[in-house]
């Protein structure tokens, strides 16, 4: 089969190019001179106002939808776009025949989608069922790529679009973690969930051309590339993780109000201007206020700050009044006799114990303490370098089984506990 050739370049075409410039040397303008005829349906489609678009794009849409009778009569138009004007209906069914969206067969006088109008058509279907999803572009390149793969003719400049939009995605992500701030990690984060579909989609995808072998040296090449870009981005979950840890620490809690610098940020953020500008009254300044002053007060002034404000800090010598000094409960005493009191415990086992039997008692804070401490049993590091109370217990003939599943306590503070035993060597399978 042979290959049409291009259509030649209009005089209009080649006022846009430089002087001495040839429009067939150029190869960017080839593909657009191959596919002119392909191009014109879209063209017809989207040449005026927004509004003559719409009306256009849902005739012809609408004709197109009708599978099972393609042809339609001209009564039948008139009849299933009765909400259309009848002059406005024939003006853009004049159009699309006229270029050729639309063909008219005049012995049978039905009207049928030409070839370029369902090729439109179906190029218009995939942007109108991905409008509106978060992040669109990457959907439509990734189902580009996907169909192409099918068909085993994927294109390399699609391969381009998706690796620049992955690209693209990937600066955004390492500006977030860059900035610091929790809000821009936050909504990086939530875009990499929406786009997360489409990067495995894609992953799968460049899998399986790889695999085949059937792509060309350039495409290759692209196509490795993309799988390093979604590699990296794979990896984009783990270092908002971490980042957000990080910042967790770094937060500012307000007193003991329960409250932090992040909280107060997001009310603020959610606040309308003029809240905010309410707040803001007596409390923050929008605007320098100038003082105007001689050059005598400006003097005096000065005298003031240099010497006699010195001269005051120096005689402001006075001690504060005394106060009682705060109430403070000895927290390392208080746990050295909870360690010595659950050692005694522990040491009374004679066969197995539930966990929660031993553990559980006094409050949350006594058990989550006791709890902690059975990390210790057994241990030769603890035992050999520790002394005291603490090398004492951890040398206690206790083994300790845990169970990944948890069971209800509902007492003491404590809800619910991890499912254990607390075994005597002596009696350890």
């Amino acid at each position: 089969m042979a290959v049409l050739p291009p259509s030649p370049p209009s005089p209009d075409l080649s006022a846009f190019f430089a002087p001495g410039i040839e429009t067939g040397d150029l190869p960017a303008l080839y593909p657009l001179l191959r596919a002119h005829d392909t191009l014109n349906a879209f063209i017809t489609l989207f040449r005026g106002g927004s509004d003559e678009v719409l009306i256009r794009l849902l005739v012809l849409r609408e004709i197109g939808a009708r599978a099972d009778a393609p042809s339609w009569s001209a009564q039948e138009l008139q009849a299933h776009f009765a909400y259309l004007d009848t002059v406005k209906l024939q003006t853009v069914l004049g159009r699309l025949r006229d270029n050729e969206l639309l063909v008219w067969d005049a012995e049978d006088r039905l009207y049928q989608l030409s070839p370029a109008g369902r090729i439109a058509l179906a190029a218009l279907a995939n942007v109108l069922e991905l409008a509106g999803e978060e992040d669109a572009e990457l959907g439509f390149i990734t189902a580009q790529v996907a169909a192409g793969q099918a068909i085993g003719r994927v294109s390399t400049e699609t391969l381009q679009h998706l690796l620049g939009r992955l690209t693209e995605l990937q600066n955004e992500f390492d500006q977030a973690v860059l900035s610091g701030s929790e809000f821009r990690l936050k909504r990086a984060q939530t875009k990499l969930e929406s786009v997360w579909k489409w990067v495995e989609k894609g992953t799968e995808i460049i899998h399986n051309l790889n695999a085949n072998g059937e792509l060309g040296t350039s495409a290759w090449r692209i196509a490795q590339s993309i799988a390093q870009a979604q590699s990296r981005m794979l990896r984009m979950t783990g270092v908002f993780s971490r980042a957000l840890i990080s910042l967790e620490r770094q937060r500012v809690h307000l007193g003991d109000s329960g409250l932090s610098s992040s909280d107060i940020s997001s009310w603020l953020r959610g606040c309308a201007l003029e809240h905010i500008a309410d707040l803001a009254i007596g409390s923050v300044w929008a605007h320098p206020e100038p003082l105007f002053v001689t050059e005598q007060e400006m003097l005096d002034s000065a005298e003031f700050e240099l010497l006699e404000r010195e001269r005051e800090k120096a005689a402001a010598s006075h001690l504060p009044p005394a106060s009682a000094a705060p109430q403070q409960e000895n927290t390392q005493t208080l746990r050295l006799e909870l360690l010595e009191s659950f050692h005694d415990t522990l040491s009374l086992i004679t066969h197995n114990t539930p966990l929660q039997d031993a553990v559980v008692g006094g409050g949350y804070a006594h058990a989550a303490y006791r709890f902690s401490l059975l990390a210790l049993l057994n241990s030769e590091t603890e035992s050999q370098h520790s002394s005291g109370a603490v090398a004492k217990f951890a040398q206690l003939p206790i083994a300790l089984k845990l169970q990944q599943e948890h069971i209800a306590v509902n007492r003491d503070g404590v809800a619910s506990i991890s499912n254990g035993m607390l075994m005597p060597l002596a009696n350890k399978p």
